[in-house]
C-alpha cells in the first residue's frame, strides 16, 4: 500500500495538469459533452483543468485498466501459492475470447441468427468461461497425470491455445457483438466513467481472498506450496489441489477475457500478448512467493495496481514507452530478490531460536 500512495504522489507532483472535457447525461442517457458560451458569444465545448493524475476520469481509467491483469492475477495467486506456474494465461485469454466472440458475432446484428440476442448472450458467456475452465483444466490434468514440470507444459500450451485462436479466426478481429453485452459491460457513467470492470475486480479478488483465507480448500492451496511432502503425508490430495489451481487460472482468464468483449466490442487472436509477464509481475510483487506458500488476492490486486500505475505513469510524465517492459521486468527482479532475502532471515531466525 506504501508504494501505491508513493507512486501516487510522485504522479500527481510530477505529471501535471491538462484540459479535460466536460460531460453530462443527454436525455438518452448517453455522455454528451457540455456546451458554454465565449466571450465572444459562440458556443464552445466546456473544460475543466485537472491534475493528470489524480482526476476521476484517470482514476476510474486506471481502475479499469487494472482490472483485466488483476482478475488474472488472483488465478494466478492460487498457481503461485501452490508452488506452481501458469505461463499460458495470456493466451488462455485470448482463446477464450475469440471462441466467445464468434459467438456473439453470429447472434450480433450482422450475423445471421441477428434476432435472438438473448440467447446468444448467454451463450457466449457459457462459452467464454467455459473455455478458460476447460484448457486451465487441461493444464492441471497434463501437469498432475504426465508428472511434467508446470514450466514445461504452460510454456507449451502457451503456443498451442494462442495458435488455435489464430486457426479458427484466421488472423482476423470479430466484432459486431449483441448490444446486451456491451450495454451493461461497457456501461459508463455521465462522466465516462467505466464500473463494471473495477466492480468485478474487486468482486473476484474477495471471492478469491475467502477461499484461500476462510475455507479448508484454500489453506490445502498454501499447504502443498509450502511443503508438498508434508501435504502429501498429512492426508491432502496433492493432485487435486494442483489441478484446482489450474482450473481458477483458467476460469479467471475467462473472466477477464468476457470483460474485455464487453468493454472493447471486439476480439483478435494477438489479444493478451504479453500479458503473462504482468499478471506474474502483479502476484509476485503482491506478495506471492515464486518458492510456494505465501500469497494473498488482495495483494495480487494491489499488486496489478502497482503494475498499471507504472504503466501509466510512464505515459503521464512522457517516459518514452519503450521502457516499460523493461521498468516492470526490473520490478519483478527486485520483488523476488526482497522475496529470497526474506526467506532467508526467516531462516536464520528460525535457526537462531532453536
Amino acid at each position: 500500500m506504501g508504494v501505491i500512495l508513493l507512486l501516487g504522489c510522485v504522479l500527481a507532483i510530477f505529471g501535471g495538469q491538462v484540459e479535460r472535457p466536460r460531460f453530462t447525461r443527454g436525455a438518452d442517457g448517453s455522455p454528451e459533452r457540455v456546451m458554454v458560451r465565449s466571450a465572444a458569444g459562440e458556443e464552445v465545448a466546456a473544460t475543466d483543468r485537472v491534475n493528470k493524475f489524480l482526476n476521476l476520469q484517470n482514476l476510474a481509467q486506471l481502475a479499469k485498466d487494472t482490472s483485466f491483469v488483476a482478475i488474472m492475477a488472483v488465478g494466478m495467486t492460487f498457481v503461485i501459492v501452490a508452488g506452481q506456474i501458469d505461463l499460458s494465461v495470456g493466451s488462455i485469454y485470448a482463446l477464450a475470447s475469440v471462441m466467445a466472440a464468434l459467438v456473439f458475432h453470429r447472434y450480433g446484428p450482422d450475423g445471421p441468427v441477428a434476432g435472438a440476442t438473448a440467447l446468444g448472450t448467454g451463450l457466449g458467456i457459457a462459452v467464454c468461461l467455459g473455455t478458460g475452465l476447460a484448457v486451465g483444466a487441461l493444464n492441471g490434468a497434463m501437469i498432475t497425470l504426465l508428472r511434467v514440470h508446470p514450466f514445461i507444459i504452460t510454456l507449451g500450451t502457451m503456443a498451442v491455445f494462442r495458435g488455435v485462436a489464430f486457426v479458427v479466426t484466421a488472423g482476423q478481429s470479430i466484432g459486431a457483438f449483441p448490444e446486451p453485452l456491451r450495454r451493461v459491460i461497457g456501461w459508463q457513467t455521465a462522466g465516462g466513467l467505466s464500473l463494471f470492470p473495477p466492480a468485478m475486480m474487486i468482486l473476484v479478488a474477495l471471492l478469491g481472498g475467502i477461499h484461500l483465507s476462510r475455507l479448508a480448500a484454500g489453506r490445502a492451496v498454501y499447504a502443498v506450496g509450502g511443503n508438498e511432502l508434508a501435504a502429501r503425508f498429512s492426508g491432502i490430495r496433492v493432485p487435486r489441489v494442483k489441478l484446482g489451481v489450474f482450473i481458477v487460472s483458467g476460469l479467471a482468464a475467462g473472466i477477464a477475457a468476457l470483460l474485455s468483449l464487453g468493454y472493447y466490442g471486439s476480439a483478435s487472436s494477438g489479444d493478451g500478448q504479453g500479458y503473462e509477464l504482468n499478471v506474474i509481475a502483479a502476484a509476485v510483487v503482491g506478495g506471492a512467493s515464486l518458492q510456494g506458500g505465501r500469497g494473498s488476492a488482495l495483494g495480487a490486486l494491489l499488486g496489478a495496481l502497482v503494475i498499471q500505475m507504472i504503466d501509466s505513469g510512464i505515459v503521464i510524465l512522457g517516459i518514452d514507452q519503450n521502457y516499460s517492459r523493461i521498468i516492470i521486468g526490473s520490478v519483478v527482479i527486485v520483488a523476488v530478490l526482497l522475496d529470497q532475502v526474506g526467506a532467508w532471515l526467516s531462516g536464520k531466525r528460525l535457526a537462531a531460536g532453536m
